[in-house]
Formats: structure tokens, C-alpha cells, sequence
């Protein structure tokens, strides 16, 4: 199913060691904060549930005499 096999320990401390090389120990944080805030977007998105869209909703229409 891998084209090189399961990823082990060594292999995510290799890749774990060139993204700190790469963008420093100083941005990791915020990294990961966005990387967070679009992974809980999208599940918001996702699911629907969302604080807008229950604003959005109006009221009912009492505005017109019922009908006869």
C-alpha cells in the first residue's frame, strides 16, 4: 500500500528536524495555530454549524393579517 514502507519514529524525526530547519523555531507556533484555525473552519463548514447562520435567520413575517 506504501510506496516505501510504514513511516516510523526515525523517518518523522528526520521530517520534523528539516520543517524546523526550514521555518525556523520562532514561526513553528504560529504554524500551528493557523494550521488549527483552517482544520476548525473547514469541520465548521463541513458539519454546517456555523454562529452566521443563526443570525441570518429572520424573524416570521407578522406584518400581514391572517388570512380568511
Amino acid at each position: 500500500m506504501f510506496l516505501f514502507g510504514p513511516v516510523g519514529p526515525t523517518e518523522l524525526l528526520i521530517i520534523v528536524l528539516i520543517i524546523v530547519l526550514l521555518f525556523g523555531a520562532k514561526r513553528l507556533p504560529d504554524l500551528g495555530k493557523s494550521l488549527g484555525d483552517g482544520i476548525r473552519n473547514f469541520k465548521k463548514s463541513v458539519s454546517g454549524k456555523d454562529k452566521d447562520d443563526d443570525e441570518k435567520e429572520l424573524p416570521p413575517d407578522k406584518g400581514h393579517p391572517p388570512a380568511k
